[in-house]
């Protein structure tokens, strides 16, 4: 495990840019200062079915295309895009809401030296034994959106941890993208809401890369 501090000249460039960055970092495998088209693919730990097809087909079109998947860890639709990018040979970033020898969900162990063996990163700005806590995960989220050009929510109910990371990314200027979903579906309220706040409803992953493609 390694620890970098904001002053580092290995410390990511995008990171660095938000209104208040860690001022540390601790990962475990490998950090750049440049990422290759980071994109944080987010959504809830109670996916429907139609989230997962969902996310299965933006986050399958997305890694083919050489994207970074950022991502949380998490249950649901965060778990499956780092999965998803492993299975495409792809670079995958965790980003925990604990810290490193606090893996949490601890489901989720396998997954995350999966994605340290693979060439990808678990990142925390907590110090390695911090446990999890309502305070730990929203302070996370900023990382999650300042870490990637964009967030894709896939689905999300309104309370969710999802729209309060898409709100971080508006804040830091980054492109936000949203599945909308039906009206009846609480799972999908959430992204309708963030349809009606600006964010950019997609369809198909090909509007996500035009976007990124034409504003870098």
């Amino acid at each position: 495990m390694l620890c970098i501090s904001l002053q580092d000249g290995n410390y990511p460039r995008l990171l660095k840019e938000i209104y208040d960055p860690p001022k540390q970092l601790y990962y475990l495998g490998e950090l750049s200062a440049e990422e290759k088209f980071p994109l944080a693919v987010i959504g809830t730990r109670k996916m429907s079915l139609y989230g997962e097809k969902t996310t299965e087909y933006f986050a399958n079109v997305l890694a083919q295309a050489g994207l970074t998947i950022v991502s949380g860890l998490a249950l649901g639709v965060d778990g499956l895009a780092h999965q998803i990018a492993l299975a495409n040979n792809t670079r995958t970033v965790a980003v925990l809401g604990s810290g490193l020898e606090m893996i949490y969900p601890p489901e989720h162990k396998k997954l995350a030296k999966k994605i340290v063996a693979s060439g990808g990163a678990l990142l925390s700005e907590y110090p390695p034994e911090t446990p999890p806590s309502r305070l730990t995960f929203p302070a996370r989220n900023r990382i999650v959106s300042g870490l990637s050009l964009g967030v894709l929510v896939i689905e999300a109910p309104v309370k969710s941890g999802a729209l309060i990371t898409a709100r971080f990314a508006l804040e830091q200027g980054r492109e936000v993208f949203a599945v909308p979903g039906g009206i009846d579906q609480e799972n999908s309220q959430g992204c309708n809401l963030l349809i009606k706040m600006g964010a950019k409803p997609v369809t198909r992953p090909e509007e996500i890369l035009e976007t990124l493609k034409s504003t870098n």
